[in-house]
């Protein structure tokens, strides 16, 4: 069976799968809708968390940043299982305990205060609709490529999709369609890289073959990397750090606290019908994601291997142009890679100086999407990546845009506007609101930034700035008021979009950036994707001066807090 047709089989598969698993789940309550009904499984949310939390930035993204950065990406392995062990620790049990159907809600509840849940609710939309974006680029790259259809038209596709499972379903088809997306996309992942593995070192295992030695040779595989890298120009692959360790350090933090900040994966935990199995599905939920994170560095560095040893070949010969792989020659006509003769000679010459490089553009995303096609493996493994990289995609989008729809529907709606709605009318707003936020996305999506991680990265960054702080204070902090809550909200949030939106544009139109995204322009040679945790130390540091100039919150609210955070009757949750 051809590749083309393999692959229409398998992502036609999958699809199929979630249309039929939305039907069948479809929502007929406000509490399906938004929670699940509270009884899924542990485990079975544990799955469906991983899915959501790993996104088109882990699956397509991460492993290409880390193949071109080297040491400097372990930013993102840092930051982001950081972060979710943070929000698995000292966020999601505490919340699931009070027991509300969003975040918005809970800090309204928890700050007593209409204000304080209007501006948590522009925090998310601002952080939610940020990172939607990255998933919709990344959706649009996988059907450009594997469909061999223009981008714009595979992201109207993966719209559709979504479109039905999220809209009919809620939370509950978004759960189930979760499942079944974790295990495709992680087959998809780990195959090609055993494969991979196999062939480069004879080590099944990309975990510890990534330290082997390459296959009948006696040089490890870093080893060839790093030497590789520095006969071609380029800094050392292990060793190579991203701009300043300071600006690493930030980078890390920023995407940590912003992690346990994400509202799309918090709300995944009010879906456990006890606080101990918010813990327990959190913990199998660091599983399910290890198996992709462990991963990602060997992906990376095989992906990086290949790639510099198909252009510059190991016998020391280029690579004729007009013999290149069919990989190569349908990447090209994505506009995703790009090579340009400029010695006329028909041959492509890959270096570090940008006079000499021929290889004009690779894009990031490309990397792990490719790799299949670069290591030469079997067309089936090639259609099971291109089924992984939408599956990874269209899970998060999911879960993005429901947290989007019940921010407006419930918190604004309901817990605002129009309390006395009945239940009937509250469902239909959800999927009313859910659907103009697919259009949203959408219309992001066909004008996106430069690549998904880089969008993603903003996207922690605004969640770590505003709703994280709130979040921690509201749990471990009973003196901390209505007002410190949302001048705070409000002064980390308004710092970072001010940061980012002068260096990177405003909604990363990059013509409008006043600063330009330069280096000498940057405080303290912190990079705009790493601001986030500045901005948290000033919500921080805000929210804690003006709470104590203001007055106390009053004493019930108190007495809330401190239940919330006593271990008794740690078994039960404050019901919906």
């Amino acid at each position: 069976m051809s590749l083309q047709a393999m692959t229409y089989l398998v992502v036609g598969m999958t699809f199929a799968l979630y249309i039929g698993i939305a039907i069948w789940s479809r929502a007929s309550s406000t509490k399906d809708f938004y929670v699940a009904g509270s009884h899924v499984h542990p485990v079975a949310n544990g799955m469906a968390t991983a899915a959501d939390w790993m996104s088109a930035a882990s699956f397509i993204s991460m492993a290409g940043l880390i193949a071109f950065m080297g040491y400097g990406g372990s930013v993102f392995l840092m930051g982001w299982t950081g972060g979710y062990v943070l929000l698995a620790m000292l966020l999601a049990p505490y919340l699931r305990k009070f027991g509300k159907f969003t975040v918005p809600e809970f800090i309204g509840d928890r700050y007593y205060s209409k204000t304080a849940r209007i501006v948590a609710v522009i925090c998310l939309i601002v952080a939610s609709v940020t990172y939607v974006i990255g998933q919709m680029k990344g959706i649009g790259v996988a059907f450009s490529r594997f469909l061999e259809v223009d981008y714009n038209v595979g992201l109207v596709i993966g719209m559709g999709i979504v479109f039905v499972y999220a809209v009919l379903g809620g939370m509950k088809g978004i759960t189930y369609t979760q499942i079944a997306q974790y295990c495709v996309l992680i087959f998809a992942y780990t195959i090609p890289a055993i494969f991979i593995s196999m062939q480069l070192t004879g080590m099944p295992i990309p975990q510890l073959g990534l330290g082997s030695t390459m296959a009948g040779s006696e040089v490890y595989l870093l080893d060839r990397l790093d030497m590789v890298l520095t006969d071609l120009g380029f800094a050392e692959y292990t060793t190579q750090a991203r701009l300043s360790y300071l600006n690493m350090f930030v980078y890390t933090m920023s995407l940590m606290i912003g992690t346990a900040g994400l509202p799309h994966v918090i709300i995944r935990f009010f879906t456990v019908p006890k606080v101990k199995d918010a813990r327990s599905s959190a913990g199998w939920a660091l599983v399910f994601i290890a198996i992709l994170y462990t991963t990602a560095p060997g992906v990376a560095a095989m992906a990086r291997l290949n790639l510099i040893e198909t252009i510059n070949q190991p016998d020391g010969t280029q690579l004729v142009y007009a013999e290149r792989p069919t990989w190569v020659k349908k990447w090209e006509e994505t506009g995703l890679l790009e090579f340009t003769d400029k010695n006329g000679d028909g041959e492509i010459v890959y270096a570090a100086d940008p006079d000499v490089n021929e290889a004009t553009k690779i894009d990031r995303d490309i990397m792990v999407l490719a790799n299949p096609e670069i290591a030469g493996l079997p067309n089936w493994v090639i259609a099971l990546v291109a089924a992984g990289g939408l599956a990874a995609a269209l899970s998060t989008a999911a879960g993005l845009l429901l947290a989007i729809s019940s921010a407006i529907s419930h918190d604004l709606l309901k817990g605002v506007f129009t309390p006395d709605i009945t239940e009937q009318q509250e469902l239909l707003a959800s999927r009313v609101a859910m659907a103009f936020a697919i259009l949203l996305a959408g219309y992001l999506g066909f004008n996106p930034p430069d690549f998904a991680a880089g969008t993603v990265a903003l996207a922690f960054g605004l969640a770590a700035s505003s709703i994280f702080p709130a979040l921690m204070m509201g749990i471990f902090n009973k003196n901390m008021n209505k007002e410190g809550a949302i001048a705070g909200m409000v002064a980390g949030l308004g710092v970072t979009l001010l940061y980012v939106f002068q260096h990177k544009g405003i909604m990363f139109i990059a013509s409008t950036a006043f600063l330009g995204d330069m280096p000498q322009n940057w405080f303290l040679g912190i990079e705009p994707n790493a601001f986030g945790a500045i901005g948290a130390v000033i919500n921080f540091a805000v929210a804690y001066g003006v709470s104590k100039v203001t007055a106390p919150p009053p004493e019930h609210i108190q007495h809330i807090v401190e239940d919330i955070r006593v271990p008794q009757g740690a078994g039960e949750a404050i019901s919906h």
